[in-house]
């Protein structure tokens, strides 16, 4: 029994002897790069001129709502005071998902005489593995964001918090609204299918119907006042390369100002 014993301590102490040797090895590999890194080009210098300017951030940046009243964060965590945290996970999700969609989307339409448009996204769902699924999740990723920027928008004015000093955060939202709900319509016609195309006919009649600039924001839009081969292309760039940089941008900004103002807290 002491014999056996004596085998597990020693067993043991092997096993932390050989540990300690290799995060030694570890230790002098991470030693060297940092002196090599140091040596070629003053790491350090630039860790502390990093330090010294987040410092110098920190106690410019004013302090939270929160912060300043110490409020308590339970708040924040209220099912509807979560719409705009759920419409920015959904923002998230569907740029996850529409950067690989659009490895195999062929942005091109032909009418009457070539479908690529419409074929890329039937084999997608077809012949990639999982296409089926991860169209599903950009499908109903979409139709999230935009219940949760509406709903949002409908607390937001219920409940009277667009009122001052708020006045700016409700026009960034309103904004907000205005490009989700394009952003959602030009990717409802990217698949070029029949509902797209009749999406996009109403889409380009409404346009052409504003008085003077009708048919000039038609043709900037659609490529046209009638359906052509310029239609999905327009609405893949403004789709994948225009609005969403645009709509990001805007969302950090009106999470900022809700940052330093906080949220109309329930009642």
């Amino acid at each position: 029994m002491t014999d056996e014993r004596g085998h597990k301590q020693g067993k043991q102490a092997y096993e932390e002897l050989a540990k300690e040797k290799r995060l030694g090895i570890f230790a002098r590999i991470y030693l060297m790069m940092l002196a090599y890194l140091d040596d070629s080009i003053r790491i350090r210098n630039h860790i502390d001129a990093a330090k010294a300017a987040a410092l110098s951030i920190n106690r410019q940046l004013p302090r939270s709502h929160t912060e300043r009243y110490k409020l308590r964060t339970i708040w924040y965590w209220y099912p509807l005071y979560c719409l705009g945290g759920l419409a920015f996970i959904s923002f998230i999700i569907l740029t996850i998902s529409g950067v690989v969609l659009a490895l195999y989307y062929v942005p091109d339409y032909q009418p009457q005489e070539v479908f690529e448009a419409r074929d890329s996204v039937q084999r997608i769902m077809e012949e990639v593995n999982l296409g089926y699924v991860l169209r599903g999740v950009h499908h109903w990723g979409a139709h999230l964001m935009v219940a949760c920027v509406f709903l949002h928008m409908m607390r937001v004015y219920f409940v009277g918090a667009y009122k001052k000093p708020r006045e700016l955060n409700w026009v960034l939202g309103v904004m907000l609204l205005g490009i989700t709900f394009f952003f959602a319509y030009s990717g409802y016609l990217l698949p070029a299918d029949q509902l797209a195309i009749a999406a996009a006919t109403i889409g380009q009649k409404m346009f052409g119907s504003i008085p003077g600039l009708g048919d000039m924001l038609a043709g900037i839009m659609f490529g046209g006042t009638t359906i052509t081969k310029d239609l999905i292309p327009r609405m893949y760039v403004l789709h994948v390369w225009i609005l969403p940089f645009v709509l990001f941008g805007l969302m950090v900004l009106h999470m900022f100002i809700v940052w330093l103002q906080g949220m109309a807290e329930p009642h």
